[in-house]
Formats: C-alpha cells, structure tokens, sequence
C-alpha cells in the first residue's frame, strides 16, 4: 500500500549541464501530472509523463524542472547590422537637423535597442534528455519512498478501524437474537396490560414471526463480516485505493440497513460507532493509491 502524499527532489550537473527536478504529489482520483519547465525543454514533456506515468498510479503531481547551461556554446550574441546603420542613418538626420555634432561612439550603438541580442544555441536533445530523465528518476525515487512509507502508516490506521468495525460486528451479532426474545416479552406484557388472560400462543407465534422476520439482519452482518476481510487482502495488493473506496462504501450500506431493521436501541449505538469508524476509515482511503 502506498499514500498518494510524497516529495522528492534531485539536482544534477553534468558537462556544464545542471539540472534540478522537484516533485510534489497529493490525493487525486487519476493521475494529473502538472508540468513546469523551461519553454526549450518543452520537447521533453511526453517523456516526462510517461516517466512518471510508470512510477506513479494515481494523485495529482507538481513537477518543478530548473535548468542552466553554462557550456561556453550555450549562447551566442547576434548584431543586427541593419538596425544600426538605421540608427547611425537617424543620429546624422538629427545632428544634421540640429547642428549638434554626431558623435555616437560604437559601444552606445551596441546599447541601442535590438542591435545586440543574446540567444540560446540549440542543444543536444538527446544529451539534454538523457539528464533530465536521469534526474527525474531519482526525484521520483524519493517520492516512491516516502508514498510507501506513509502507505504503511496508512495501512496500520486502516486496520486498527477495521479490527474496532469487527468488534462492533461481533457485538451487534451477538445482540441480534436478543431482540427478538425483548419483542416477545414486550408483546407479551403489553397483551397482558389489555387484559387478555390466555392470548392466542399461535398468534403470538406468528406476530414474534414477522417481526423476526423484518428485523433480521444475518445477510447483513455475514456480507460486512466478509468485506471486512476483503479489505485487510486489498490492503496487501496495490493499487488498492479506488477498491477499497468502494468497498467502505459498501460497509456503510450493510451498516445502514442492520441500523433501520434492528428497530433496537442498543444496536442502534452500536450502529453509530460502526459509521464513525466506517468514516474514518472513508476519510484515510482518499489519500491511499
């Protein structure tokens, strides 16, 4: 079992290359990667999903990617000859127009606007890529690590509910049979109250009949029973998070039906304690992959 909660981070340098990778991931229903990187390593982003695809199932993803070249050919300074004769052109019209003299040194040409730009040199993709992946896989390392480590302590808390929703199982069992012999009694008493000295024990029988007929709940408690046991098996497999959701939701409905058939006070507390620990184990499983 892992939880969808982890961090990990990694930076790398390499021929003049240095790389950085930062992943964060939380709870989500799919896999959502979010992607932030400089734009010339936009070519890489395909790779990188499917990278994380193979180490992450499910949870939403914050990818952090740095990068800096500082290779001696990483960039190039590109004079636009063009712009600076229309600039020379424009200072004499003024100095012309002006009488002032022209006397524009070189170095403040190349401070004039577009006449000098710096430009990234295109990089080795390959080269480029190889590092990057490198680096995400060690980020994603420490993801993995610390998603199954919390996995464990989510797994410990998930069965430290389902042992208490056991016990609370076992007790509404062994109320169950119970309220039946109470409803005979209360029958009985209230008949007597009417003033019926010798009621009709047949239909008395049938009366307790249906009445343990409707507020049978052995279905019910054998199903929980056997979802609980089917969640301590998930508990084992991975990813488990979208089953054992749905199976939570199939205990708080066998939990649901034994509190409206019951029709019994006792199991009726019992049933409340049951849903807490059923929430409880609801709110835990959002964050399980």
């Amino acid at each position: 079992m892992r939880s969808m909660t982890g961090y990990g981070r990694c930076q790398r340098a390499a021929d003049g290359r240095e790389m950085t990778v930062e992943v964060k991931t939380v709870n989500h229903r799919f896999l959502d990667v979010a992607l932030r990187l400089p734009r010339h390593l936009g070519f890489a982003e395909e790779q990188m999903r499917r990278q994380i695809a193979e180490t992450l199932g499910r949870g939403h993803a914050d990818v952090f990617v740095t990068y800096r070249n500082a290779r001696p050919d990483a960039r190039r300074v590109v004079c636009d000859p063009v712009l600076a004769a229309a600039y020379k052109d424009a200072m004499e019209q003024l100095s012309a127009a002006t009488g002032a003299v022209n006397d524009v040194p070189l170095a403040q040409y190349a401070q004039m606007p577009d006449v000098l730009t710096v430009t990234e040199n295109e990089e080795d993709r390959e080269t480029v890529w190889a590092l990057l992946s490198a680096v995400l896989a060690d980020a994603l390392r420490d993801v993995d690590a610390m998603r199954t480590r919390e996995g464990d302590a989510l797994k410990a808390d998930l069965a430290l509910h389902l042992e208490l929703l056991e016990k609370l199982r076992l007790r509404i069992a062994e109320r169950a049979p119970d309220v039946v012999l109470d409803y005979r009694q209360r029958l009985l008493q209230r008949i007597a109250e009417l003033g019926v000295v010798a009621p009709d024990e047949q239909r008395v029988v049938q009366e307790v009949a249906l009445f343990a007929d409707r507020a049978a709940i052995d279905e019910e408690l054998s199903r929980l029973s056997s979802h609980i046991r089917q969640a301590y098996k998930l508990m084992d497999t991975e990813p488990c998070g979208s089953k054992l959701n749905f199976l939570v939701q199939e205990m708080n409905r066998e939990v649901n039906t034994i509190g409206s058939k019951a029709l019994d006070s006792d199991i009726a507390k019992l049933v409340v304690d049951a849903k807490s620990e059923i929430e409880k184990l609801r709110e835990q499983i959002q964050n399980v992959e």
